[in-house]
């Protein structure tokens, strides 16, 4: 199979593509700058210069291409205003470019990496594939970014697309460039004293078992489905709580009460990177206070033969890498 992939550079997308060449695919990667590429050409992938807004280079890239995974997108979670138009180029012009060059190129099958997130907060439902959002009141940009994105690629599923959908919750793993990735080191260094909205909800998954699952869903899913890919359905103190057993520290023994986190604006910017936490307080509440991003993944599971780890064993197995 020749696959084309954006996103080769990142967290989930470096891994996908490397286990795409272990078992002989050939892999053309979208990337902004190829230089800084160098594992994917020593990989074996092809390389193709661009970002989600070169149509020209997009095309380059999927010209002969039997599959396309679109797994390239801006993720932030208390951010500024100032930065959320950014985020909708890349999230959802990008996703539509990505798309509409994929069917003028006649290619076969379209995986498309959506989130957990597009069901908004679940409010303690664990839901599925089923589940129709009804509150657009939008929790994050990157929440509204990927709401819209998802709909971009449900549209095109409706209009003959051959587009799959995977869906995957709260990742974690070893090399997280994210504030999750940033809160571990944290933990395991033993600096955070004090857990942060630790009630906020998740299905946490290993960056193994999302590029399994990933790629399961591109070979076995059905044409116009989606695939929820999760892990262990808990929440963010459960994680912390792991993060720490697993590194041989003590999990912080003191929350910081939402309504003194709200009264503490002014020196937020100060805390924030103290505790791994996002500069942009008021989004960050709104994300995480009270919220759930719980759905299933029996569907995965039934259809998919996907079997991620327990949350337990993924955090053993990161601190073991």
């Amino acid at each position: 199979m020749r696959a084309f992939i954006t996103g080769g550079t990142g967290f989930i997308g470096g891994r996908v593509a490397r286990k795409l060449r272990a078992r002989g695919d050939a892999v053309v990667a979208l990337v902004r700058t190829p230089a800084k590429a160098g594992h994917l050409a020593d990989l074996g992938c092809e390389l193709i210069e661009g970002d989600l807004s070169d149509v020209d280079a997009l095309g380059k890239g999927m010209a002969g291409a039997d599959s396309v995974f679109h797994i390239a997108a801006a993720y932030k979670v208390g951010i500024w205003e100032s930065e959320c138009e950014e985020m909708r180029v890349a999230n959802v012009t990008g996703t539509e470019n990505v798309l509409r060059t994929a069917v003028d190129e006649g290619v076969e099958r379209v995986l498309y990496v959506s989130t957990i997130g597009y069901f908004g907060n679940t409010r303690g439902q664990v839901v599925d594939e089923t589940f129709t959002r009804t509150d657009l009141d939008w929790l994050t940009c990157y929440d509204e970014t990927k709401y819209r994105a998802h709909e971009v690629a449900a549209r095109f599923i409706a209009d003959g697309a051959p587009v799959v959908i995977a869906q995957p919750g709260g990742v974690y793993g070893p090399d997280d460039p994210s504030d999750l990735g940033m809160l571990f080191d944290r933990i395991k260094s033993g600096w955070l004293k004090v857990s942060v909205m630790p009630g906020v909800g998740f299905n946490f998954l290993h960056v193994d078992d999302a590029s399994d699952g990933i790629i399961l869903a591109h070979d076995k899913g059905r044409i116009g489905e989606s695939y929820v890919l999760g892990g262990q359905i808990a929440t963010l103190g459960d994680l912390i709580a792991g993060v720490a057993r697993a590194y041989g520290r003590k999990p912080p023994s003191r929350e910081l009460p939402v309504p003194l986190i709200k009264r503490s604006a002014l020196v937020w910017k100060y805390l924030a990177p103290l505790l791994g936490f996002p500069p942009n307080l008021k989004e960050l509440v709104k994300a995480s206070d009270g919220v759930t991003y719980w759905a299933t993944d029996d569907k995965a599971r039934r259809e998919l033969g996907y079997s991620p780890r327990t949350l337990e064993v993924g955090l053993q197995d990161l601190a073991a890498s």
